[in-house]
């Protein structure tokens, strides 16, 4: 039996941050994956070298140094939001902005399609707009904070970006809601 006090431990402990009310579901995944391929490029380069019989400290620490670059290169950011913020957690650093306070949002596309999010005091975050349209919790606490923005006369570009995410966003969850009940 599991004390009430151990439950609750136990699901702020798998907070990835704590006073974040929504998250991005999919990180664990993704970041797993990445280990996984840096690893396994790892493995098969000094696979390789040991097999060949030239496996040594030298070219050891390469192979890992290479693997540990792809880790990072594949690695993507943590994106976390509360009541009023949104934030992105890559390797090194920490990006936060007040989704209340938001000036400028501008979707930047190419081959990875970027969210750009700026507010009053010139934080700026960069996210992928699928993280929000597979994670309707964090949607819902980017909107909330730039109906405020707007109410507020703050947010000066990038509404319709934002209008149009949005109706991608309910439209994939109604979507999600027919086919779960057998309706579509």
């Amino acid at each position: 039996m599991v004390r009430a006090g151990a439950r609750a431990r136990g699901t702020a402990a798998r907070r990835p941050w704590h006073g974040a009310l929504a998250w991005d579901r999919g990180w664990r995944r993704e970041a797993r994956a990445a280990w996984c391929w840096g690893f396994a490029l790892g493995g098969v380069l000094a696979g390789a070298d040991l097999a060949r019989g030239s496996l040594d400290g030298p070219r050891a620490a390469c192979w890992t140094a290479l693997a540990a670059a792809l880790v990072a290169v594949l690695r993507p950011a943590r994106i976390t939001a509360g009541a009023g913020w949104l934030a992105t957690r890559g390797l090194l650093r920490e990006r936060r902005v007040r989704t209340d306070l938001l000036t400028r949002v501008r979707q930047v596309d190419g081959v990875a399609p970027r969210l750009v999010l700026c507010d009053v005091a010139g934080n700026r975050v960069e996210l992928d707009p699928r993280v929000l349209r597979a994670n309707p919790l964090l949607w819902h606490e980017l909107d909330a904070g730039v109906r405020r923005a707007r109410e507020r006369g703050l947010l000066r570009e990038g509404a319709a970006v934002l209008d149009a995410l949005g109706e991608r966003v309910d439209g994939e969850g109604a979507r999600a809601v027919l086919r779960a009940s057998g309706v579509e």
